[in-house]
């Protein structure tokens, strides 16, 4: 074979598998993603369940069976889903009846672009999720972080009978006087940008970046590679998550949880990251100011992605919290 003929070969093999590689690697972050879920999934022994209602579908993950103790029912913050919660359960005695469930038009729950995604509408549609899984039995411990944090305060406002105690994780929908490096970030680019097309939702690799050192306390490159799967996975997704961030930021929804902190009656746990940029921590004070049966958590050197960069710090806090709750209860049928 000519000489020149075997270097053309050479070449072109050498072509296809350089771009092979590099679209591989542009691809890393999303694929180390999903195989790191589906390793939790695994390890964590989760079923992933649908469940059908009047036409809408939820979907949801859940371990262990109803019992005497209350059931969990964890809700995941703004454009994630219940896979959000696999650092968290490792904590949790396997034999407890937990539920994590992607919220309305998030993960595999059904999603509508002309529905309403306010706050008080997704409490709604989680009640309807409730009575159809029949959680509306007995009542159930609810925790939520971030948004999930402001739906699951508003469904205990509005749904008081159903929910035995209250967990939330630097919710959203409070009126925190002190601005963040999030909210200063963001009102910087809506000025230099479209105003029309919410900038949270619209992320270059350069945006993506600053998001991510925005969240994390200490990005590390594993949690970077983590955030960037996550903020790959969602581009297809650009266009509900456009409408519900406009929805959950409107006049009507947008303090939906210091609205209705009053009337939440539940005993409740407040846990917040001390360095969140975010939603400063001060919300905390606010909340618990508010919530007569109230209890607060600093999470020290941690921001706002408490289950990522506090997984089993939280993870106790919560289950000692839950314990507590439990016990008290025991002791009062018992006096």
């Amino acid at each position: 074979m000519d000489c020149n003929m075997v270097k053309m070969i050479t070449h072109g093999v050498l072509d296809i598998l350089i771009n092979f590689f590099i679209s591989k690697y542009n691809q890393l972050p999303s694929l180390i993603f999903r195989f790191i879920i589906w390793t939790k999934r695994l390890s964590m022994g989760v079923k992933v369940k649908y469940l059908d209602s009047e036409g809408y579908r939820f979907r949801y993950f859940t371990r262990g069976k109803p019992g005497s103790q209350p059931s969990v029912l964890m809700l995941h913050g703004f454009s994630l889903n219940k896979d959000m919660w696999l650092n968290t359960i490792g904590v949790f005695p396997k034999d407890l009846h937990l539920i994590c469930l992607d919220l309305p038009g998030h993960g595999g729950t059904t999603r509508l672009l002309a529905e309403s995604h306010t706050a008080v509408a997704q409490a709604k549609r989680i009640h309807q999720f409730v009575q159809c899984a029949g959680l509306n039995h007995k009542p159930f411990h609810l925790v939520g972080m971030s948004m999930g944090g402001m739906v699951a305060g508003v469904y205990a406002a509005l749904y008081p009978a159903h929910v035995s105690s209250l967990a939330l994780l630097c919710p959203a929908g409070l009126k925190i006087p002190k601005q963040t490096e999030l909210f200063l970030w963001l009102k910087k680019l809506v000025l230099s940008k479209d105003p029309a097309e919410p900038a949270l939702v619209s992320l270059t690799k350069e945006r993506i970046e600053n998001f991510m050192k925005i969240c994390l306390y200490q990005p590390s490159f594993l949690k970077m590679q983590l955030l960037k799967g996550y903020l790959e996975d969602r581009k297809p997704s650009k266009m509900f998550f456009t409408l519900c961030f406009l929805d959950l930021t409107s006049t009507e929804s947008k303090y939906s949880l210091h609205d209705n902190m009053r009337k939440i009656k539940a005993p409740t746990q407040i846990i917040w990251g001390k360095e969140d940029k975010v939603f400063d921590s001060s919300g905390a004070e606010i909340l618990a100011a508010a919530i007569p049966n109230s209890q607060v958590h600093w999470l020290e050197k941690c921001g706002h992605f408490i289950t990522l960069e506090r997984p089993r710090t939280s993870a106790r806090l919560l289950l000692e919290f839950y314990k507590s709750v439990c016990d008290s209860a025991a002791q009062k049928k018992v006096a």
